[in-house]
């Protein structure tokens, strides 16, 4: 995997400058977060999570299907209904990233909630660009590139004893992220 990765990645920078400042947007990074630490010690990770109660009622449920099985339990994966398997998935990968965010990379680990981002776009804009010591004008990325989606909050529309569940079951990540008090 290493010595694919480093190709693939050689291929990819061809033309680059040796000191030119790169990164990628791809969720699934976190789920290689170890790895990814491992061939670029110095690496910065910005963390960006969503609430995972409107992960588990999105209708892409992509991440469930193609990681489900290597994250959830069969009892889970069997009995448990689609949005609580989802926040599940949402809630274990969040929090090994985070943690391993914290424990091992500390300084240059950065985590950013979706929700916060659209609330706030300027000074959170400002936090990402001060993270990776850019000189940008986070204002005018802020107003060019981040518009709320109308999703934000969509959990709430749903059944109170389906929430209630769910909220028992992921209380710790939803806590430890600022989704319940």
């Amino acid at each position: 995997m290493t010595e694919e990765f480093q190709q693939a990645l050689k291929q990819h920078l061809s033309g680059s400058t040796e000191s030119a400042r790169w990164g990628w947007k791809a969720p699934r990074t976190v789920y290689l977060l170890p790895f990814l630490h491992a061939q670029f010690p110095q690496l910065k990770f910005i963390h960006v999570l969503r609430d995972g109660r409107d992960m588990a009622f999105s209708k892409n449920q992509n991440q469930l299907r193609k990681h489900g099985r290597a994250v959830l339990n069969r009892r889970e994966r069997w009995f448990y209904p689609v949005p609580l398997r989802s926040l599940l998935l949402w809630e274990r990968v969040n929090l090994r990233a985070s943690r391993y965010g914290e424990a091992e990379l500390r300084g240059n680990y950065h985590l950013v909630r979706f929700e916060d981002l659209c609330q706030s776009p300027v000074e959170t804009t400002k936090q990402i660009m001060q993270f990776l010591a850019a000189d940008v004008d986070a204002e005018s990325v802020a107003r060019a590139e981040i518009a709320p989606p109308s999703s934000i909050g969509r959990w709430r529309e749903h059944p109170a004893p389906l929430l209630a569940r769910m909220e028992s079951v992921a209380a710790i990540s939803l806590r430890k992220f600022g989704y319940l008090e």
